[in-house]
C-alpha cells in the first residue's frame, strides 16, 4: 500500500485546490450576495470579481494538470486491487472538476454580463428599465457572440486534453506491451535452453544405450570364447 502515499497527497493537494475554487466562486454567486443590494450595489459583485475570477481559472488550471498526474500515478500501481480503488478516485475527481468548470463558467458569464449591463435588468419594483432598452439588443448580440467564442475555444481546450491524456493512455499501453515481449521473448529463450538440454541428455542415453549392446557382445564373445577353450581342454585330456 506505500505505493498509493503519493497518491493521497495528491489527493490532499486537490481537495485543497477545488476547495479554494469553491470560496472563490462563492464571492461571484450573486444569490449569495444578494443582501448587497441593500448597500447600493445593483449587481451583488464584490469589487475583487475579476480577480476572483482570474484565480479561479488559475486554480481550475492546477487541478487539471493535478488529476492528470493522480490519473498516471493510478495507472502506474501494479496491485490491481489497489489499482482499481485509486482509478475510483480519480474518476470522482474527474467529475468534482467537471462540476467546478460549470460553476467557473455560470460565473464567468454572470461577471461579462455584469460588465455589460445586462444584470441590471429589473429595480426594487420588479419594472424594467427602460433606459437600457435601445442597447439591450446589442449588448446581448455582444454577449451571444463573447459566448460562443468561449465555447469554440472551450472545446479546443477539451480536445487538446483529451489528445495529451489518449497519448499518455497509448504511451503506457506501448511500454506495457514491450514490457510483455521482453517476458515472452525470455520465455522463448528458456524453452529453447531446455529444449537443448533435453536434445543433449537424448543423445547421452541413446550413446549409453549402444555402450551397454557393445559391452554385452563384448561379454558375450570372451564367455563364448572361453567355453571353446574349456571345451577344447577337455577333449584333449579324454582324448
Amino acid at each position: 500500500m506505500s505505493s498509493s502515499i503519493p497518491f493521497e497527497r495528491y489527493d490532499e493537494e486537490f481537495l485543497s485546490l477545488t476547495e479554494q475554487v469553491t470560496s472563490k466562486l462563492r464571492t461571484l454567486d450573486p444569490a449569495a450576495n444578494a443582501n448587497a443590494n441593500d448597500n447600493g450595489s445593483s449587481s451583488g459583485l464584490p469589487p475583487t470579481a475579476d480577480a476572483d475570477l482570474k484565480m479561479a481559472r488559475n486554480l481550475l488550471l492546477q487541478a487539471d494538470d493535478l488529476l492528470k498526474q493522480m490519473g498516471l500515478e493510478a495507472r502506474g500501481v501494479e496491485d490491481a486491487t489497489v489499482k482499481r480503488d485509486l482509478l475510483g478516485k480519480v474518476r470522482v475527481c474527474k467529475t468534482r472538476l467537471a462540476n467546478l468548470r460549470d460553476d467557473y463558467e455560470a460565473a464567468k458569464g454572470f461577471v461579462e454580463r455584469n460588465s455589460l449591463g445586462l444584470n441590471n435588468g429589473a429595480d426594487s419594483n420588479g419594472n424594467r428599465n427602460n433606459n437600457n432598452n435601445n442597447g439591450g439588443g446589442g449588448k446581448e448580440r455582444l454577449l451571444g457572440n463573447t459566448e460562443t467564442l468561449r465555447s469554440q475555444s472551450d472545446t479546443l481546450a477539451n480536445a487538446r486534453s483529451i489528445m495529451a491524456e489518449t497519448e499518455s493512455v497509448a504511451l503506457e499501453i506501448t511500454e506495457e506491451l514491450g514490457r510483455h515481449r521482453e517476458t515472452i521473448s525470455s520465455a522463448h529463450g528458456r524453452v529453447r535452453q531446455v529444449t537443448g538440454m533435453t536434445n543433449r541428455a537424448r543423445r547421452i542415453v541413446q550413446s549409453m544405450g549402444r555402450r551397454e549392446v557393445q559391452q554385452k557382445l563384448i561379454l558375450y564373445g570372451v564367455g563364448g570364447t572361453i567355453l571353446i577353450v574349456f571345451l577344447m581342454l577337455v577333449y584333449g585330456m579324454f582324448k
